[in-house]
């Protein structure tokens, strides 16, 4: 089965295997949709930073280290022509060249900013990737850049549109309602209430929610709907032409939710072809 816009009404699982690219999107798509809204001394920009993956504290430890093979240099000694090897039959093998470690992520947020204080930020949107999530070094960034904002008295948005990787967001798992822990997440703390957070549901049965964005205390909340976001990054990314319905996505669903979205595709391609 094959669909050219978004045959689910939320978000889409499959494409979080592409979240490179929708991340890219939906960021850009924001920052659009929000700058039409803004009071004219406000501005939307996207910011970027590096996702830094750092050693574990054990592997600075001073060891000693004896390789397999040693290859000394041991000045003075006349080099030898006898090395019991036909040396000039040996032919070397083309090795496969690769990285040596993959090159940091550059993660994007979005900043709003007040151009009459300075250019101070006001509110910061982060849609939430799996370099947040997934290492204990790049939770560890994420938390302090997190508390960072909250403690400068900055409005935190953080939408989570990945079912992989560890709960990072500013509220509490624990606080969480049942209905509201899964499979994807918005949280907004507002700068002048930061003890308490508006918690939005974020599905792939129902749409995704059009978030209130905080703005400054004098200013009216502007509106970010994610459902719209999330469609647009499909088309656009012409996705229709690449997702493969009948596999599971990565991570795998539940097998309520896989049984779901099948009977919803199904109903979805028999509607189409009749």
């Amino acid at each position: 089965m094959q669909f050219a816009t978004n045959p689910l009404p939320g978000m889409n699982p499959w494409l979080e295997a592409y979240w490179g690219d929708i991340h890219t999107s939906l960021t850009t798509y924001a920052r659009d949709v929000l700058q039409a809204q803004l009071p004219s001394d406000l501005q939307a920009r996207v910011e970027e930073y590096l996702s830094v993956y750092e050693p574990d504290e054990e592997s600075r430890k001073l060891r000693r280290i004896s390789p397999d093979v040693q290859i000394i240099e041991q000045p003075g000694i006349v080099k030898s022509t006898d090395v019991g090897l036909a040396v000039a039959e040996l032919v070397a093998d083309e090795p496969l060249r690769v990285r040596r470690r993959s090159p940091p992520q550059t993660l994007r947020y979005i900043q709003i900013v007040d151009l009459k204080a300075n250019r101070r930020v006001v509110t910061a949107i982060e849609f939430i990737s799996l370099a947040n999530k997934a290492t204990a070094a790049g939770r560890k960034q994420y938390l302090a850049k997190q508390s960072e904002f909250i403690d400068a008295e900055v409005n935190l948005v953080e939408i989570d549109l990945l079912r992989e990787g560890t709960w990072v967001l500013a509220a509490e798992r624990e606080i969480y309602p049942d209905r509201l822990k899964s499979p994807y997440r918005v949280c907004v703390i507002r700068a002048e209430s930061s003890e308490e957070a508006e918690l939005y549901s974020a599905s792939f049965s129902a749409p995704l929610p059009t978030v209130r964005i905080p703005l400054r205390p004098t200013d009216n909340d502007v509106l970010l709907p994610l459902q719209t976001l999330v469609n647009q990054a499909y088309e656009n990314g012409r996705y229709g032409n690449d997702l493969d319905y009948s596999t599971m996505p990565v991570p795998p669903l539940k097998a309520d939710e896989h049984a779901w979205i099948i009977t919803h595709l199904a109903s979805r391609a028999n509607d189409r072809s009749a």
